[in-house]
């Protein structure tokens, strides 16, 4: 996502350089700004609003010592995104007497149901609540069953009638939770393709009859411009309180992630970025401008890396490294924790310069899954200690995996370079062993994730300077030191 925005934007930044920004030659990259956003499928009021607070930051700034007027004028463009997204929100009602009612609205096909599961786990895990899930979805074909599934899938219990009108489902099962201690009831109601009067009124039925501390509206990211209108008709019927946005991680635009809460005027509070039940957090405008603006999210990737990662597991896998012990069962420990942490495609999309470079790099999933079935028709031995693989040992695991002898052959090649290249890091001296804080965490993640995720992807490590390699980002105070020593020297020199 935001892929197509991120390049447009660098290459505006890189055309700016003058002494002054004036009318003359802020307005063509205004004009080109405005394109890149509108085929984003940003609402065009909001385009319109965001371009003349952009141009009124800008317009008349004198060149400041150290920076071009290109990067203030993407400087400006980056607060102000922050503007039209924010503020910052991703609570949800405690209320003064158990429980908490979260009323969740939005058209069909929007997630709606899969994220009332992930919102339970959040609140469960993240704020230690009791979740109780709420069938009100009456009208669509096995949305009831759906929301069982879900429930069962992950320990929470659901209320739920056969038949009966949503409001009066909605009252009994708030009823139920006050008789069980369940402190947060989360209703999930009907949808429908389109906004239609009937919806609408069961919504409102609902809301009556439950009286709900959050009425939160699911848009699907996907949908641009159809997800704002239906933020703009459910805020009119609804006393919205937050909005979720879901599959931001598809292949999306962007728009309705930069158009929805400037429609609406209330807070995204949360975003879902995958399918599993894990995959949704609190939405940070300030690290979504980030990315569209192509500068990665390097905190979200650490805070990943170090949930995945408990300081436990890095100690044992630090040890195994410098003690080369590191094998094929400590690999697939670490091939799946970094696969609960998104898609290879998403976690390279945090990283500085890399979200233009995606494409280029052709990573493939199918290569983890087919890792990890090599990995399993192996025995514990084989795994220990690969250098016994020989030739009946490989064709058997092929065929025990459904993979070709090549691919087998070309897995275990890989892994090697990994070893060598881990080795490499996880020695004392190596960036792995020498991490003390998140600061420096953040900057080995940038530096080495590149290449072990490439790696992990089914390619070779890239061979220095050669293959895609991340660019560095621009570090402000050490370009101003660099400049004034550059002016000092030239003085110098006229002096002589």
């Amino acid at each position: 996502m935001f892929e197509s925005i991120s390049q447009k934007l660098l290459a505006l930044g890189r055309r700016i350089y003058t002494k002054k920004i004036t009318e003359a030659n802020i307005d063509p990259a205004l004009k080109e700004l405005r394109t890149a956003l509108l085929e984003a499928d940003v609402a065009y009021p909001v385009v319109k609003g965001f371009l003349d607070d952009v141009k009124g930051a800008v317009l008349g700034q004198e060149k400041l010592d150290g920076v071009t007027t290109g990067e203030q004028f993407l400087a400006a463009v980056y607060y102000k995104l922050i503007d039209i997204m924010g503020p910052v929100d991703p609570t949800i009602a405690v209320a003064p007497a158990s429980p908490t009612i979260v009323l969740m609205a939005g058209l069909q096909g929007s997630g709606k149901t899969t994220t009332c599961g992930k919102l339970a786990r959040h609140l469960a895990e993240k704020e230690g609540r009791r979740p109780l899930l709420v069938a009100a979805d009456v009208r669509r074909p096995a949305a009831i069953d759906q929301l069982q599934v879900i429930g069962d899938t992950l320990g929470y219990p659901v209320y739920r009638e056969d038949g009966g009108a949503p409001a009066a489902i909605c009252s009994h099962a708030i009823e139920k939770a006050r008789e069980t201690g369940r402190d947060v009831v989360i209703l999930d109601t009907a949808g429908r393709l389109h906004i239609d009067e009937e919806m609408m009124r069961e919504v409102r039925d609902i809301a009556r009859a439950a009286r709900p501390h959050e009425i939160l509206l699911v848009c699907d990211a996907m949908t641009g411009q159809d997800a704002v209108r239906s933020a703009a008709a459910f805020n009119r019927d609804l006393e919205l309180t937050g909005v979720i946005l879901t599959k931001l991680d598809g292949d999306a635009r962007g728009g309705a992630a930069l158009s929805v809460k400037a429609v609406t005027g209330k807070p995204i509070k949360f975003a879902g970025v995958g399918e599993h039940f894990d995959r949704i957090e609190p939405f940070r405008p300030e690290r979504m401008a980030s990315r569209i603006m192509g500068m990665g999210d390097m905190q979200t990737l650490a805070e990943k890396v170090q949930e995945q990662f408990d300081a436990k597991k890095q100690q044992d896998m630090l040890e195994n490294l410098v003690q080369g012990t590191f094998d094929l069962t400590h690999f697939l420990k670490q091939l799946r924790a970094v696969r609960k942490m998104g898609t290879l495609r998403e976690i390279l999309s945090f990283i500085p310069g890399f979200g233009s470079k995606l494409d280029e790099l052709n990573l493939d999933e199918k290569e983890l899954v087919a890792t990890e079935a090599i990995i399993h028709s192996m025995t514990p031995t084989e795994r220990e200690r690969p250098e016994i693989l020989n030739t009946s040992r490989r064709e058997r695991i092929a065929r025990g995996s459904g993979r070709s002898l090549e691919e087998v052959n070309e897995m275990l090649k890989q892994f090697r370079g990994l070893k060598k290249l881990m080795a490499e890091l996880g020695t004392h001296k190596g960036p792995l062993g020498r991490i003390k804080d998140a600061k420096h965490l953040q900057k080995t993640l940038r530096e080495k994730l590149p290449s072990l995720m490439h790696q992990m992807a089914g390619g070779a490590v890239p061979a220095k300077g050669k293959g895609p390699a991340p660019p560095k980002p621009i570090d402000r105070e050490e370009l101003k030191r660099k400049r004034k020593e550059e002016r000092k020297r030239r003085k110098k020199g006229r002096r002589k």
